[in-house]
């Protein structure tokens, strides 16, 4: 590929990144072509439909998340690992819808897209689940798919109709269930890693959150 061919790719990921985050698979298309700085006919010769661009981006965003779950599992802190990943699974604000219809499968499959990333990123999940489940931080019966299910509902349920504060009171429920009785630590609200690298790739400022 001609370098500049490349840039106007990188362009156009970055600027749907931005798009997508904040509106979902319904972004128009112009729209990203404009903040983009190309034509449409640029964008549609790199990714010949909206969805594959949008498959392009949230694979991604799975890319970022699996980078995130090694880099726990090598901190070693099993006892608040597994939750500051799952966290970033369950919370989501204006600038994760993108990330919410792929778990929630409101747009596309992303199992049948990249059935390996995913995998590794489930696998990353169930061993910080494991090692949480090891120092009496999770419930010893809960199960890798569970988990998979709660995070599934849970985006299918924001897009359906969150409201404000919905998913801080959606995360408070499955983070005291997924504790031993009596450890009610998840009170304290997770603090989400990865959010400032979120922002800087477009989504919006904490502060212009409209879900606190």
């Amino acid at each position: 590929m001609r370098a500049d061919a490349e840039r106007n790719k990188k362009l156009i990921v970055q600027a749907a990144r931005e798009v997508f985050a904040t509106t979902g698979v319904a972004a128009p298309i112009d729209e990203i072509a404009e903040r983009a700085g190309v034509g449409t006919g640029t964008l549609y010769r790199h990714f010949p439909t909206k969805e594959a661009l949008f498959e392009a981006v949230v694979i991604g965003r799975v890319e970022d998340l699996v980078e995130e779950a090694r880099r726990l599992i090598a901190d070693d802190d099993p006892k608040t690992a597994f939750f500051k990943l799952l966290s970033q699974l369950v919370q989501h604000g204006d600038g994760d819808k993108d990330l919410m219809d792929a778990l929630g499968k409101q747009s596309f499959d992303l199992q049948k897209a990249v059935p390996g990333l995913l995998a590794e990123m489930w696998n990353a999940v169930g061993q910080l689940l494991r090692q949480a489940q090891q120092v009496g931080a999770v419930r010893r019966d809960v199960q890798l798919s569970h988990v998979q299910a709660l995070v599934s509902a849970a985006c299918t349920a924001e897009l359906q109709g969150g409201r404000h504060g919905f998913d801080r009171v959606v995360w408070t429920v499955i983070s005291d269930g997924l504790r031993p009785k009596g450890d009610k630590a998840s009170r304290r609200p997770e603090r989400v890693p990865g959010r400032a690298k979120s922002r800087a790739r477009g989504a919006a400022p904490a502060g212009n959150r409209t879900r606190t």
